[in-house]
């Protein structure tokens, strides 16, 4: 008998991410409620649960590129399944976001006391660094498009270019968003506007630095070769989960800066 697969899916070998990286995000928990009430050494289980998840992003991340560019485990009918896995993946990120606007309109909606912001919440006005982060947002969604057509057509170094700039509006959304954080008139524990708007946006934060560290990734295996015009999924899925961001951050232009605020 040949020792060569006689089908085209991919049968993983046993990995130790999937649980690593378990332990991981739960050690993160922990550590992050043990900070937030001030229990001792809670920074430091905080600190060490996140470098594991980076940790296991990397080496995890490694496994998989290897499948793709280097054994060929990653078939027409392989990349179909990971097509669906990824749409599954974001279907359960609009649940979770939608969890923080079930949040905000139950609460904006119906005001304990009948005022919407509270009497002593100062929001920020939309048409400041929101909608400045707005545009960026959107500047990005386009050059990210540019990169994945200029792939698609093999023109490398409009795909690199074009994918640089995204990365770049990625941190600088992320840096206008702390700015922005830094000169809040309200605290996170300040009733449940400031919970909700924190909640939400912080979030949406949070996975503007995930999507752009998966597009800088990106980026480095697009420098190394990576990537061809017909087979190139490890860069799509980071495109689809900007996209998202985009989305997501548009509800909450719209919805929590404008209308809520």
């Amino acid at each position: 008998m040949s020792g060569h697969p006689q089908h085209s899916y991919h049968l993983v070998e046993p990995s130790p991410w999937p649980f690593v990286g378990s332990m991981s995000g739960f050690i993160t928990a922990v550590g992050a409620v043990m900070f937030m009430h001030e229990y001792a050494f809670g920074g430091y289980i905080l600190i060490a649960g996140l470098l594991s998840i980076m940790m296991t992003m990397f080496f995890w991340w490694r496994d998989v590129v290897r499948e793709a560019e280097y054994q060929g485990h990653h078939t027409s009918i392989v990349q179909l399944g990971m097509r669906y896995g990824m749409i599954l993946f974001i279907a359960s990120e609009v649940m979770f976001f939608a969890a923080f606007f079930w949040a905000f309109f139950d609460s904006s909606l119906y005001p304990d006391t009948g005022v919407w912001p509270p009497e002593g919440i100062v929001p920020f006005d939309a048409w400041d660094l929101p909608l400045i982060n707005t545009m960026i947002l959107l500047l990005s969604g386009c050059t990210v498009t540019w990169a994945h057509h200029a792939l698609i057509e093999n023109k490398r170094d409009q795909f690199q270019l074009g994918l640089g700039i995204t990365i770049l509006l990625g941190a600088a959304f992320t840096a206008l968003q702390a700015f922005e954080y830094s000169h809040a008139a309200f605290g996170f524990t300040d009733g449940i506007y400031a919970s909700t708007f924190y909640l939400a946006t912080g979030f949406h934060g949070f996975h503007v630095i995930i999507g752009t560290t998966f597009l800088t990734v990106c980026w480095f295996r697009g420098r190394a070769g990576h990537f061809k015009p017909d087979h190139h999924f490890g860069f799509e899925a980071a495109a689809w989960y900007w996209h998202f961001v985009d989305v997501v951050w548009l509800f909450l232009f719209v919805c929590v800066y404008w209308w809520g605020g």
